[in-house]
């Protein structure tokens, strides 16, 4: 007898085998208000997983993808096909808000969940930075934003000379990707943060001891961050704290989070991260990972309202469901999210032609400012965006651009794919690069699931002792460019590491 399946089926993408990394087709399918994952392997086997916890979300945000933006330049050509032509290749659908440089693998923690398995191998010399820098430049013509990363890139002896490069270059928002143990402890270290003033993206979990045991390792660490980020208020460097949210270890830290993010002086934001599975982690259930729609109810439920689900709306430059995000000015004991005082949506919807009077067309772009992956917490820039979006907010007009500052949160959601939800279309839109030596820039859901990391990090590894060899006789090491290989760009996944 006929009987009809549970689920929908709603699309067929490309995504890859989470054992074996070979590129396989996968079916996107719609099940009790749910979005999954169902793809087979030929060697491995079955697989399906959880993407997101809202379908009616899921189906409605898809008509805010906005067109993508063509980079000035390419940094790769179109041959085995995506997701093997990383570079960006001609067929990427938009170019790079932020650009990300891991400066060395080294770190002073060994977290249990950390998707760039850090551990000594590299450290990146000035001349790779300034010509990884220079190519950003190249293709993107004014990048907004670089980020620098590790490891802990803290502890890299020439960390703030990278900050100055960028500075030098014209990019106006730089951030340094920290655990903030150093930045707890080095009064001189401090004192060069203050001189050179990068924004800080600062990992903070939560306040229990078990939590930090967990994704950290590190149990008693509480204390050290703490103290970190009341030191970086003290020189009024901007943070955005990163709580990676892992199901049944933090979820339930995160209206306390809030709570303390609105009352520190130090933070302008806070990107939540459904932890995603890449690089180290433990051992985990796919059918039940965080997503975004969890993250938000949340978020509701532990704030009592202060914040809901529909005061967070997509970011369109990427693929709408990868990232949510709300601003809210805060006035004491009162918090007021912008989304409930203009309607955002009204100004994102890039299916529906309106015709508006100019200044709703100067509002259309100040929110597409603020619901950009290139938005910075707390800087000038987003905070006279937001000051221009939100003109009946009630905010006193007596107010500078940097009191608005002072006043107004970002909350973002920023949920990445790994080896059991990649998608190749979602892939196709993204704009977080990481930046190498050579001018690849590849997508940060490639570099952490497809191999790319693998054979860049071997690459980076065997370069070092000639950069330490050009250190000790005090010439200038020259970069060599990282390749990729794949021993068949269609059909297979195993890696070939290429030697530098």
């Amino acid at each position: 007898m006929k009987h009809d399946a549970d689920y929908v089926f709603y699309e067929l993408t490309r995504s890859i085998c989470p054992n074996c990394r070979k590129v396989i087709d996968a079916k996107v399918l719609l099940r009790d208000n749910k979005v999954y994952m169902r793809k087979r392997c030929p060697d491995c086997g079955p697989f399906e997983a959880l993407v997101y916890a809202d379908a009616e979300a899921y189906l409605a945000q898809a008509r805010y993808n906005k067109p993508g933006t063509i980079p000035l330049a390419f940094g790769a050509q179109l041959d085995a096909g995506c997701p093997y032509d990383c570079g960006l290749c001609p067929d990427h659908q938009q170019h790079t808000c932020l650009g990300i440089i891991e400066v060395n693998s080294a770190c002073n923690v060994n977290c249990p969940l950390c998707f760039s398995d850090a551990h000594p191998g590299f450290s990146l010399t000035l001349e790779e930075v300034e010509e990884m820098l220079d190519d950003y430049v190249r293709t993107e013509g004014n990048p907004e934003v670089v980020q620098f990363s590790g490891g802990e890139p803290t502890i890299h002896p020439r960390i703030i000379d990278f900050v100055r490069a960028a500075r030098a270059r014209n990019i106006p928002f730089v951030m340094i990707n920290t655990n903030g143990k150093r930045i707890a402890t080095d009064d001189r270290f401090l004192e060069q943060l203050n001189e050179v003033r990068p924004s800080l993206y600062f990992q903070f979990d939560g306040f229990d001891s078990e939590t930090y045991r967990i994704l950290r390792g590190e149990p008693d660490i509480l204390e050290e961050k703490l103290r970190a980020l009341d030191r970086l208020a003290g020189i009024g460097l901007n943070v955005t704290i990163v709580p990676a949210i892992e199901r049944g270890v933090n979820e339930h830290e995160i209206g306390n989070i809030i709570d303390f993010a609105i009352r520190h002086p130090a933070i302008r934001g806070i990107n939540f991260q459904p932890a995603f599975h890449a690089g180290r982690h433990a051992a985990h259930d796919p059918m039940r990972r965080m997503t975004i729609p969890d993250i938000l109810r949340l978020i509701e439920s532990q704030t009592a309202g202060q914040f809901k689900v529909s005061d967070f709306v997509p970011v369109p430059c990427c693929f709408p469901v990868c990232n949510s995000v709300t601003y809210a000015f805060i006035d004491g004991a009162n918090v007021t999210p912008l989304p409930r005082i203009v309607n955002v949506y009204d100004y994102l919807d890039y299916i529906t032609n309106r015709v508006m009077p100019d200044w709703s067309l100067e509002i259309k772009g100040a929110l597409e400012g603020l619901w950009s992956s290139s938005s910075v917490a707390g800087s000038p820039k987003s905070a006279g965006q937001f000051a221009f979006s939100c003109q009946s907010c009630g905010i006193p007009e007596s107010l500078t651009v940097g009191d608005i500052a002072q006043h107004m949160i970002m909350i973002m959601l920023q949920d990445f794919m790994d080896p059991w939800t990649f998608n190749q279309k979602n892939l196709m839109k993204c704009c977080k690069e990481f930046l190498l030596p050579g001018g690849r820039q590849i997508p940060f859901c490639a570099y952490n699931t497809i191999g790319y990391r693998e054979q860049a990090r071997a690459q980076l590894e065997a370069a070092e002792p000639e950069r330490r060899r050009a250190r000790a006789e005090g010439r200038r090491y020259r970069p060599r460019p990282i390749t990729f290989q794949f021993e068949d760009g269609r059909k297979a996944a195993g890696l070939r590491v290429l030697a530098p």
